[in-house]
């Protein structure tokens, strides 16, 4: 196999092929703060299928998971409405590397460190297929949404804001 089509496992794709998922790989070149729309870009795939995992916490420092288009943001109010905490906030970056395991810009929400509340944005669930972090900074794995339900209880909520 060229070194193009196969990337090397990590803890995100020991998880899921130790659960029997079957995934595709997508390798690209990392662009530092390129973030979902530039994979998306340089795939050629629609950047609303791209999904982003994205650390955060809440008002007491505790530790959540968003999944989230690509092409969205997350309404940080309506996320703490819906979880019933007083405020959520993305964590700095050296924090969300410390409770995730993975860098920043790598951050799959599969094989965490640290086990979290992983939250996706109901309207992800509906597609047939997305794409989402490997687990490392230039890598995708395409997968049925489903499997973050089935795999990490993923609860779906609305915060989605078009940016």
């Amino acid at each position: 196999m060229a070194k193009k089509d196969h990337v090397s496992e990590t803890p995100a794709t020991a998880m899921l092929k130790a659960a029997g998922v079957a995934f595709t790989e997508h390798p690209y070149e990392y662009l530092e703060h390129g973030g979902a729309q530039h994979s998306a870009e340089v795939l050629g795939f629609d950047p609303f299928t791209v999904v982003k995992t994205l650390v955060m916490e809440d008002e007491k420092a505790r530790p959540l998971l968003v999944l989230m288009h690509g092409n969205r943001t997350v309404s940080t109010k309506n996320l703490a409405r819906q979880l019933g905490v007083k405020s959520v906030a993305p964590c700095k970056p050296e924090v969300a590397n410390r409770h995730s395991g993975y860098l920043v810009g790598g951050t799959s929400p599969f094989g965490t460190r640290k086990a979290m509340p992983v939250y996706i944005e109901e309207t992800i669930l509906a597609l047939p297929r997305i794409c989402i972090n490997g687990g490392r900074r230039g890598y995708l794995v395409g997968i049925d949404p489903e499997v973050c339900v089935r795999l990490l209880g993923a609860k779906p909520v609305q915060c989605a804001l078009a940016e």
